[in-house]
């Protein structure tokens, strides 16, 4: 399973202000970041904010932060939000030949049950509790 570009925004949008809980952080400074619209950013954060995973201020000193507390934040469900949850295949949508005899569909589905199982397991405050990651994340916002 490969996740869109919007979940990659999503999640990268949510690590970064994660680091950054001192101030608000603004669309430009993570469009810079990470070298990525704020087109497309403007929609991510619009849809966390809609989800209450941001709260979002306006005007000259506006910017983001996070509306709920990183441990708060399951990653499965940001993904589940962002993705939507639909079968990898529909052998239902088409007339297939081994209607009967395979089980690929769902094989797929316990497949797809048990990534988002393992994703649930994990919130955002567990993935920035990874020494190595934290100081990569902190050292590198910190230099930007």
């Amino acid at each position: 399973m490969q996740l869109s570009r919007f979940t990659d925004y999503s999640l990268r949008v949510l690590f970064y202000v994660a680091t950054h809980t001192d101030r608000l952080s603004t669309l430009a400074e993570i469009a810079g970041y990470y070298d990525i619209s704020i087109e497309h950013l403007r929609k991510v954060v619009h849809a966390l904010g809609k989800s209450g995973h941001l709260q979002t201020y306006r005007g000259k000193n506006g910017g983001i932060a996070l509306k709920m507390k990183p441990n708060e934040i399951n990653i499965g469900d940001v993904i589940a939000q962002t993705e939507g949850i639909s079968p990898l295949i529909n052998c239902d949508a088409q007339d297939c030949c081994l209607t009967g005899i395979c089980s690929l569909e769902q094989a797929l589905q316990e497949a797809q049950q048990a990534f988002m199982a393992t994703l649930k397991k994990y919130t955002l405050a567990d993935l920035l509790r990874h020494p190595q990651m934290t100081h990569q994340l902190i050292g590198t916002f910190t230099e930007a």
